[in-house]
């Protein structure tokens, strides 16, 4: 058993401790947290280690798509969501040894950026034989579309289907099928993506990150329609709803599932309470700063989720979007561009709340006794106490367990 100790430690579900202590066993399950202003503390026989900076649990990253690790810097940044979807459909193929030194290499780092648990979404099989030996869990998210084209649906299930059931699942690992977006996915394969979970699974989907996908289901009009036609699909069909793509979305999903709305750069506050409200098990909305900037140049409206409720999470996106993959550093752009959100909600979103949306709450995302979360140093934070602490240019991580 080691103790650890810092200038305070975050359970994240309960208030910072300052100079409190952690033991972890051999396992690294944590065995005690103690509070030196306790009046009924007793000082661990085994001198701790003393950390500077605060204590906090490993992060989880709700959004990857890992098996894209081999894509970066392929994608030119700023060129928005269509051109960018172009590049990774037509840019993905390489050299299968190039693909899984990729992913042996990404995970490892994401492991030593003290991430702890990963939803990942995947269409091929690419990353599968790493997360069985991996020491992150992972949520492999088996994504499905048909061009939003009805008559592709059955094949298209057909071939992900096999990848869904040869995916990681077990030994700490889960899986489930999901949509990709609502711009992508028609009306029978979302019944046989719904048919193949059971309502017990979380799922994910991409929802409201372009204006062209809300032109799209306000107005049945804008860039989309070309779009599909250059991969030689047409949406002529498709009827406008006059709400915005989380409607539709909502309308063809289960709500059993616990669920995922990743990206959300144009939801606004009627969408969260649509959403929310619809869920039957928990509904939470994943950011991703980093890749929302390198594709479009924006972000979403923090103030809104914070002021709803919401249960945000942070993922990093892939490696198509984005410059590394870092949960401190999705924190870091956070902090740098709405500053006004707290230190201690982005240690939520980062921690708990992604731990819950993967279900995966039991053991991650908080420092209690019992749970065997990881355990993290966060130093060279900006501030000198709770109140005043934020993420900075220096901040660094450093994993303990």
């Amino acid at each position: 058993m080691t103790y650890h100790t810092a200038n305070y430690l975050y359970p994240i579900t309960s208030p910072p401790i300052k100079n409190g202590i952690i033991a972890l066993g051999d396992d690294g399950r944590i065995t005690e947290i103690l509070d030196p202003a306790s009046p009924t503390f007793i000082a661990p026989a085994t001198e701790p280690l003393k950390h500077e900076g605060i204590l906090i649990p490993g992060f989880i990253n709700t959004h990857c798509h890992l098996e894209l690790s081999h894509m970066v810097g392929k994608s030119q940044t700023g060129k928005t969501l269509l051109p960018f979807l172009v590049d990774v459909v037509t840019m993905r193929e390489m050299p299968q040894a190039e693909i899984d030194a990729a992913v042996e290499e990404w995970d490892a780092y994401m492991w030593e950026q003290g991430i702890q648990a990963v939803g990942d979404i995947c269409n091929k099989l690419d990353t599968a034989p790493v997360k069985r030996k991996s020491p992150i869990r992972y949520y492999s998210f088996v994504e499905m579309f048909d061009f939003f084209q009805p008559e592709r649906a059955q094949a298209s299930f057909e071939g992900y289907k096999a990848v869904y059931d040869d995916q990681a699942d077990g030994d700490g690992n889960a899986k489930s099928a999901v949509p990709h977006a609502p711009y992508t996915v028609s009306n029978p394969l979302y019944e046989l993506i719904n048919g193949v979970n059971d309502g017990t699974e979380t799922v994910s989907i991409h929802s409201e990150e372009t204006p062209a996908e809300m032109e799209l289901f306000l107005n049945g009009t804008g860039p989309f329609h070309a779009f599909f036609q250059g991969f030689g699909a047409n949406i002529d069909y498709f009827k406008a709803t006059g709400k915005s793509s989380i409607h539709h979305a909502i309308s063809k999903m289960n709500p059993a599932n616990r669920t995922l709305f990743v990206h959300n750069t144009l939801t606004n506050a009627q969408g969260i309470q649509a959403a929310t409200e619809w869920g039957q098990n928990g509904v939470y909305f994943a950011t991703c700063p980093n890749a929302n900037l390198y594709i479009e140049n924006r972000l979403p409206r923090y103030d809104v989720f914070i002021d709803a409720g919401a249960k945000v999470t942070v993922g990093t996106d892939s490696l198509t979007s984005n410059w590394q993959l870092s949960i401190l550093e999705e924190l870091r752009t956070i902090s740098k561009f709405q500053s006004y959100v707290p230190f201690e909600t982005l240690l939520s979103w980062a921690t708990i709340n992604g731990a819950e949306a993967l279900q995966f709450d039991d053991e991650l995302g908080s420092l209690e006794v019992g749970k065997k979360p990881g355990l993290l140093v966060l130093s060279e934070l900006e501030g000198a106490s709770p109140e005043t602490f934020r993420i900075g240019a220096r901040t660094a991580v450093r994993r303990i367990s």
